[in-house]
């Protein structure tokens, strides 16, 4: 029998919750497990700038800008997953076409990934940029 996932969740908080059933669907649109929605979750509800940049754009469907890593916004990593992107539909290997839920959440989850580990992601966004540029392949 799997395991019951532990969700930090303050029922009594209206933002909370209502941000919490958002991060599911976006979860679900995206085709992601209950475990990585936990994860996903926890990993929000910790850092409290990025969640307050989550429901920034859950209320005004646009981004805040607010919370930087080395200069870096959600909005960079949501761009260069983009060129990242566009490399893996040049190959026919992503699942994220046509699902822009999903290229949100992944963008919101690497920025996450960005705020524990910015000297790996800063490096990988200024060495990694797709196929967008001559001589690339």
């Amino acid at each position: 029998m799997a395991e019951q996932l532990q969700i930090r969740l303050d029922v009594n908080d209206a933002l909370q919750t209502q941000a919490f059933q958002w991060a599911m669907e976006l979860c679900k649109y995206a085709d992601m497990s209950n475990e990585f929605l936990a994860d996903f979750w926890n990993r929000l509800v910790a850092d409290p700038d990025v969640y307050d940049e989550f429901c920034y754009y859950l209320k005004h469907q646009d981004y805040s800008c607010h919370t930087k890593v080395d200069g870096y916004t959600v909005v960079d990593v949501l761009i260069w997953q983009m060129d990242r992107f566009k490399m893996e539909l040049d190959m026919d290997k992503s699942d994220m076409k046509q699902n822009g839920d999903k290229m949100l959440l992944m963008a919101f989850d690497t920025f996450l990934k960005m705020r524990k580990e910015p000297d790996f992601y800063v490096r990988a966004m200024q060495t990694d940029t797709g196929t967008d540029y001559l001589g690339k392949y």
